[in-house]
């Protein structure tokens, strides 16, 4: 039996964490010419080609049972033991999921033995704590992720294991549809709501004591003008690199 920490976080979670198609097609052409694609930490299916044959593989069966009809077969089992052969995928995929696995060392060398290349989705985490959110309000989240494996962590593994990746940046357009952390960062007032929040592992695994502060604040901040003062110089912009980076091998 797979514990299943996804069974409160992820309760709502296909419905705020719907892919955008920009960064899609950014990560569907990553794929190259695979034709078979194993999803690893398949969540509820963002981002899965639908042009190619692809098997998800997800932990968490509250993630799982928010899959649509439509989605390719589930398998319910961890990135460190994936139930397949050697090279059995001609790539392996893993979005936004690679800091939240137990063991990183061993799910990236799982990764990398069912498939011939990967393509990964992370951040970097020096240049996310410099997003407004973090920076300003809720610095907590910084310190939370220091902890955590993101693309430093990954490239480091990476090449010990005889692999070059390759970097890319993935900007953030300023109407993303896919509601991950850095998502709102033109439209402040969505993170005031709590169901948005809800679908952010990084600001719903904190003390709920210190968003609500750092909510307040916010929204003191929206009402007197403070924020759009500030941040002036980002309501013209189309998208914005926050750190969110595409990782390929």
């Amino acid at each position: 039996m797979i514990s299943d920490p996804y069974a409160e976080l992820g309760r709502d979670y296909a419905r705020s964490r719907r892919p955008d198609p920009r960064i899609a097609a950014t990560v569907t052409a990553a794929l190259g010419d695979a034709r078979s694609v194993v999803n690893v930490g398949a969540g509820a299916g963002s981002y899965e080609p639908g042009d190619r044959d692809v098997v998800a593989v997800e932990p968490s069966s509250r993630m799982i049972a928010q899959r649509p009809a439509t989605a390719a077969a589930a398998v319910q089992a961890r990135a460190e033991g994936l139930p397949f052969p050697d090279g059995a995928f001609d790539v392996g995929m893993a979005v936004l999921t690679v800091h939240h696995w137990t063991d990183v060392t061993a799910g990236l060398a799982e990764l990398r033995r069912v498939s011939r290349r990967q393509v990964i989705v992370t951040w970097d985490q020096a240049v996310f704590s410099r997003f407004w959110l973090v920076r300003d309000y809720l610095p907590e989240i910084a310190e939370h992720e220091s902890r955590l494996a993101c693309l430093d962590r990954i490239v480091e593994e990476l090449r010990a294991a005889g692999e070059t990746p390759t970097v890319a940046p993935l900007p953030v357009p300023s109407d993303c549809v896919d509601g991950f952390l850095g998502a709102y960062w033109r439209r402040p007032e969505a993170y005031l709501s709590e169901r948005v929040r809800a679908g952010m592992s990084g600001v719903a695994l904190l003390d709920q004591n210190v968003v609500a502060d750092a909510v307040g604040r916010l929204r003191a901040d929206l009402a007197d003008g403070h924020w759009h003062r500030h941040h002036v110089g980002l309501l013209g912009r189309t998208e914005l690199d926050l750190g969110y980076r595409l990782v390929s091998t």
